[in-house]
C-alpha cells in the first residue's frame, strides 16, 4: 500500500529497532477515533483503530510500561554501582 499524507492531527514516532519504521498517530475527533499505523518505509504493516472509550486504558497501560521501565533501570544502576 502507497503511504498516505501525514495526519492533519497527530504525530509520528520514528522506531528506533528497524530503519525505517514509523509509528502514525492520527486523531480523527469527527469520528471519535485515533489511529495507531505502522509504516516500514513507504508500506503500511498494520492499522489499530481505537474509540475514544479505549484511549484511557491504552494510555494507563502504556504508563505501567514506563514505570516498570524505569524500575527495571534503576535496578540495573544499583547492580552496576554495587
Amino acid at each position: 500500500m502507497r503511504a498516505n499524507p501525514l495526519p492533519q492531527r497527530g504525530d509520528i514516532v520514528v522506531g528506533r529497532d528497524v530503519r525505517g519504521r514509523v509509528l502514525r498517530i492520527g486523531s480523527h475527533p469527527e469520528h471519535n477515533r485515533v489511529v495507531l499505523s505502522i509504516w516500514q518505509d513507504e508500506a503500511r504493516v498494520a492499522t489499530v483503530r481505537l474509540a475514544g472509550a479505549d484511549l484511557a486504558e491504552v494510555l494507563r497501560s502504556l504508563s505501567q510500561a514506563l514505570v516498570d521501565l524505569d524500575e527495571a533501570s534503576r535496578r540495573d544502576l544499583g547492580r552496576a554501582a554495587g
